[in-house]
């Protein structure tokens, strides 16, 4: 079996775990890229699966960094959540020959392009969590114009808007008061941030249709890409997304399903913490 390993070596204990992992990895098979710095233009290599260590920030850089030749992730977990990144540094040694038996199976998962124009020239970029339009110093309120298809859906004022999809809907737009999307639903989410309105609120939208986001009115705002390329906007400039060409692919082992991963990872679906009968009050 090949393997890219990825990561991101300014994080800590990447660097570590990865020289540690790499010599055993090697007895078992052909680790076609080590790269810890994101430079490598994997377009040109082929591989199995990308072992993936870090956050689930390295597992956004790594699906960027493959581009238009996706090949399927496993994230090794040395972040705080690592909601992507299911399997920990103390697993792996029993979950890679689980691989090279094939026993495993592979998630495919929306991502986007989104292009602009900003102050820093032309974007086009490959995302897979979320885009984000949002106000930049001094922090006031942006007015906002979104279009779907061509058609306006909607204009107010407020702090930005957040377009993502189904395996971002558990990060930003959550925080924002989005809801949570099966991740291998073809939808995207528009999640306003701190509306100046009663009205304005969260839609889900065919991943067939393109957006539009244009910034009518505002002192600063800026165009942020998986909360890692953040580029100033030009006022009236529009912001465009699609569904990408490409899928993202996720390695998925036995005993880690979705939702097993919320209720562990963010508590979803937890009950209130009840006292016992044992702990009430006696009654009188």
């Amino acid at each position: 079996m090949r393997f890219f390993v990825l990561g991101n070596a300014e994080r800590p204990n990447v660097r570590r775990e990865a020289d540690s992992l790499l010599p055993w990895l090697r007895q078992h098979g052909d680790v076609v890229v080590f790269d810890l710095e994101q430079k490598a233009d994997l377009f040109h290599y082929d591989a199995d699966i990308a072992l993936v260590l870090g956050g689930d920030g390295a597992i956004l850089r790594a699906a960027r960094q493959m581009g238009r030749k996706q090949v399927p992730v496993l994230g090794i977990n040395l972040g705080k959540l690592g909601f992507l990144a299911d399997v920990s540094p103390q697993e792996v040694r029993d979950v890679v020959p689980e691989l090279i038996a094939g026993n495993y199976r592979v998630t495919s998962h929306l991502m986007f392009e989104c292009e602009a124009e900003t102050e820093q020239g032309p974007c086009h970029c490959l995302g897979l969590n979320d885009v984000v339009v949002q106000s930049g110093p001094p922090f006031h309120m942006l007015e906002l114009e979104l279009a779907i298809n061509g058609e306006i859906a909607s204009s107010f004022h407020g702090d930005g808007l957040i377009v993502s999809t189904p395996v971002g809907s558990t990060a930003h737009g959550l925080s924002a008061g989005g809801p949570i999307l099966g991740q291998e639903l073809r939808a995207f989410v528009v999640t306003p941030i701190c509306p100046h309105s009663l009205t304005t609120r969260t839609i889900v939208e065919s991943a067939d249709k393109e957006f539009s986001i244009v910034v009518r009115r505002g002192e600063s705002s800026y165009l942020v890409v998986d909360g890692q390329d953040v580029r100033r906007l030009q006022v009236g400039a529009p912001v465009t997304i699609r569904q990408a060409g490409v899928s993202f692919r996720l390695v998925k082992v036995a005993g880690r399903s979705y939702y097993r991963t919320l209720h562990d990872k963010l508590n979803w679906g937890a009950t209130p913490n009840y006292k016992k009968a044992s702990e009430l009050p006696a009654s009188h």
